[in-house]
Order: structure tokens, then C-alpha cells, then sequence
């Protein structure tokens, strides 16, 4: 029965193999007015964890967090500062009732965060690889 079984599944494992490897990767990007070529890992942190609010070309930062709930928003965290939603969420609330610093803000779909960052020299969102458009200049990318 074995015997039967198993090529099966090695063929069934092969065929989703590529699914899984080809995971889309999260990109920081900001508006090509903002004269930023590129940021460091520590840029993109201290941004979008309120510790600073500038680019390092001298522009504000504006940070754009996608939607509550999006996937793109949890993998970004997770793969920036190994965090999960919740965790973030405490983060921010702790900050805002100090009155330290305030969140980025809230985009409600994928195409606000993009609008507003083509529309303002300071802003910067983080999307999947796909949603860039060449209206947009990518200044950082998280490994998988």
C-alpha cells in the first residue's frame, strides 16, 4: 500500500513546491521626488516605529501603514522586526498614551497607501513587489 502511496505524494510535493518557494516579497516605497536612493533596514525601523521622522535626505517622513487585517501589513512586521499584529498593536498603544510619537497612518486599501505616497514627497508605504508601479521608487527590500 505503501509502495502506491508515496510516488503520489512525491509528485503532489513536487508540483506545490514552486507555490511555496515563490513567496512575493514586501518592498519600501517612496515617492521619487523624496531624493532617497535607498534606506537601511535602521531607516526603515526607526520610520515606521515613530523613533524618527525624517528621510535621509532631509524630507519628513510620512510612513503610510497599509490596512488592519491586509497580509502584506503583518509580513512586513514580521519580517522588519519579527512581530506579529497584536504584539505591534500593544507597541503603538503604549507610545500614543505617552504622547512620545504617533502611528503612521492608516491607509484603508492598497490604493490610498500608493495614491498618498504619489501624491506627497515625504510618504512611504510598504507593498507586494506586483503592486509597484513605476510611479513609485523602491528604497528598500525585505528577504523572505
Amino acid at each position: 500500500m505503501m509502495r502506491r502511496f508515496l510516488p503520489r505524494l512525491i509528485v503532489l510535493l513536487a508540483m506545490l513546491m514552486p507555490a511555496l518557494a515563490h513567496a512575493e516579497s514586501i518592498v519600501v516605497v517612496a515617492n521619487p521626488a523624496a531624493g532617497v536612493d535607498a534606506l537601511s533596514r535602521n531607516d526603515v525601523i526607526n520610520i515606521f516605529l515613530g523613533s524618527f521622522r525624517q528621510l535621509p535626505s532631509g524630507v519628513a517622513a510620512l510612513p503610510i501603514d497599509l490596512p488592519p487585517g491586509h497580509p502584506a501589513r503583518a509580513e512586513f512586521y514580521r519580517l522588519l522586526v519579527g512581530k506579529n499584529q497584536a504584539e505591534i498593536n500593544t507597541y503603538w498603544a503604549r507610545l500614543i498614551f505617552s504622547g512620545k510619537t504617533r502611528p503612521p497612518i492608516q491607509a484603508e486599501r492598497v490604493e490610498d497607501a500608493v495614491s498618498m505616497v504619489q501624491g506627497s514627497v515625504g510618504a512611504i508605504t510598504y507593498l507586494e513587489r506586483s503592486k509597484v508601479s513605476g510611479k513609485l521608487k523602491i528604497v528598500f527590500e525585505l528577504a523572505q
